[in-house]
């Protein structure tokens, strides 16, 4: 599966949104991907994380857990998991920090995929890979469905992604005045609590 296919399966799903938006990052985009869309469907979201779990094996052959950030990362993370054949937890905010909870444990030394739906900056993906460390796992690669960063983002570990666009992304303060002048969507989740 390539960047296409992974955009036709958004596309089908009514979930490649133009206009503006406030990501979960705070940036800002004309872009906005409502993975929910795509995550509705079993089946649109088994063939996408078949497809994540074919290149996490290709360069980790050996993974113990899928561990996700939640809540976005939940449905991605449990399907690729089950398409490795291993078991899928993830972390929820504590305290503002990520951490494993409601019994969650895993295994010191423990080989942990992270699976990420999209990621932008890759800040929910470094906050997981650091509960994942605090908790004793051993990180060997990052995983999500998109990277909107068009390849910069650093997660720390090797990200695999199963789509890589290059989508623009901005400050509020530098917003280009086309963008400006549409009225502002924020459907991200990390405000929500806020």
């Amino acid at each position: 599966m390539n960047t296409e296919d992974v955009l036709s399966e958004f596309r089908d799903a009514g979930a490649l949104r133009e206009g503006h938006f406030v990501l979960s990052s705070g940036l800002h985009s004309p872009v906005f991907l409502q993975k929910n869309l795509v995550f509705a469907r079993p089946e649109r979201t088994e063939r996408l994380c078949k497809a994540l779990a074919d290149k996490i094996r290709a360069l980790a052959p050996e993974v113990d857990l899928v561990i996700s950030p939640a809540v976005g990362g939940i449905i991605p993370g449990y399907e690729t998991a089950r398409q490795l054949g291993v078991t899928s937890l993830y972390v929820e905010r504590e305290g503002g920090q990520f951490k494993l909870r409601r019994g969650f444990g895993i295994h010191e030394g423990a080989k942990i995929a992270m699976v990420e739906d999209i990621v932008t900056t890759g800040l929910s993906s470094r906050e997981t890979i650091a509960a994942i460390k605090a908790a004793g796992g051993e990180v060997v690669c990052a995983a999500c469905i998109v990277d909107r960063s068009g390849g910069r983002a650093n997660v720390g570990v090797p990200l695999i992604a199963l789509a890589t666009l290059d989508v623009p992304a901005y400050p509020a303060d530098r917003l280009p005045p086309g963008l400006a002048a549409i009225p502002i969507e924020d459907p991200g989740s990390r405000r929500l609590s806020k």
